[in-house]
């Protein structure tokens, strides 16, 4: 199932696409596509409806993230050695986990807003995991039992912000509109393989990433294991997997966004992103 929230900002409803790339409203079904209904018991409930029945939705509507009520947006860094290799550091012995604030997800055709003072603003196109039901001392061989199912996201990241002014790197991740979730999110019964998915990133129509997950260092089952260990991970929690090369920063010379620049994305058989970047109107 594709599952996705739809509407204006902070009044988003449920939706479905159905087998004929139609949005259904699935506010009939259940409140919202959050922690509970990520549960086995609650994508069994969808999974059991007539999507026949249920009301469209117009096709050009605004898609929301597609997961609500997340309570941690978990990042992994340099979890791809070509990406770690452009920028100047070693794969680490283990995974490096830091947060995001969850203030910064947003849709993902909502703008990338560059904040104030930003001079480098970046992109990374990223395999996001979302957990379904608790998850806490998990074995690596039943840590996919856990997982609801993966989204396309664009971590954004302001560089100076995270290298340059001191501190953990939670500061140049977590500003507004710089984390991008969906267009859906899609159950993982669908995704035969997340350790086999394409994934691109273009600004202006030029391709700067062009990678797959076949080549993360720590995969999705040893992620969700890992991180258990340390923190129970609920439902609704968003883990997002690390990004290939072609960063911005990597780039020789480094190429940060501008407003205008637009930004699109997408990961194979989980959906597309498109925003346009703009400066902070506040």
């Amino acid at each position: 199932m594709k599952l996705l929230r739809f509407g204006p900002e902070g009044l988003e409803k449920p939706g479905i696409l159905d087998a004929d790339g139609t949005i259904r409203d699935l506010s009939s079904v259940v409140p919202d596509i959050s922690g509970a209904t990520l549960s086995d018991d609650g994508l069994a409930t969808i999974a059991a409806t007539d999507l026949s029945t249920l009301p469209a939705v117009p096709a050009d509507t605004r898609l929301g993230p597609c997961v609500a009520g997340t309570g941690k947006f978990i990042c992994i860094g340099l979890n791809y050695a070509d990406h770690a290799a452009e920028s100047g550091m070693d794969v680490p012995a283990e995974p490096v986990m830091f947060m995001k604030a969850t203030s910064a997800i947003c849709g993902p055709s909502d703008p990338i807003i560059i904040p104030r003072g930003s001079e480098k603003t970046d992109w990374e196109v990223e395999l996001a995991v979302i957990i379904g039901k608790r998850a806490k001392y998990v074995d690596e061989a039943t840590a996919m039992d856990y997982v609801a199912g993966y989204a396309v996201t664009n971590d954004v990241s302001e560089r100076a912000f995270q290298i340059e002014r001191g501190g953990q790197w939670t500061k140049g991740k977590s500003c507004d509109n710089y984390g991008q979730i969906g267009p859906w999110l899609v159950t993982r019964d669908e995704v035969a393989d997340p350790q086999n998915l394409k994934m691109w990133l273009t600004v202006n129509g030029q391709t700067m990433q062009d990678g797959s997950t076949d080549t993360m260092v720590y995969g999705v089952a040893h992620l969700v294991s890992y991180l258990s260990r340390f923190m129970s991970l609920q439902p609704g929690d968003v883990i997002s997997t690390g990004t290939p090369p072609g960063v911005g920063m990597g780039q020789k010379p480094p190429r940060y966004l501008r407003a205008g620049d637009v930004v699109e994305l997408g990961i194979e058989g989980l959906g597309q992103q498109k925003q346009s970047v703009i400066a902070d109107p506040e």
